[in-house]
């Protein structure tokens, strides 16, 4: 059995829409943009509620044959 941790690479905020996709390049969050380019920012004075308890699964497990 083998085990892969994962990141997430998207976010919003619960409470004004503030979107946010991981950037590899840069190491850090990034304001995302919508099909016709404009940012997705929200609202300026929100103290953002990203999901933290929503329904991403860091851990993903995978069996080999050998452990079968």
């Amino acid at each position: 059995m083998s085990v892969t941790i994962r990141k997430p690479t998207a976010r919003e905020c619960e409470d004004c829409g503030r979107r946010e996709v991981w950037n590899d390049a840069t190491s850090t969050w990034r304001v995302a943009r919508d099909d016709d380019g404009e940012r997705i920012t929200g609202r300026v004075y929100c103290i953002h509620e990203w999901d933290i308890n929503g329904t991403f699964v860091p851990i993903e497990s995978t069996t080999d044959a050998a452990d079968a």
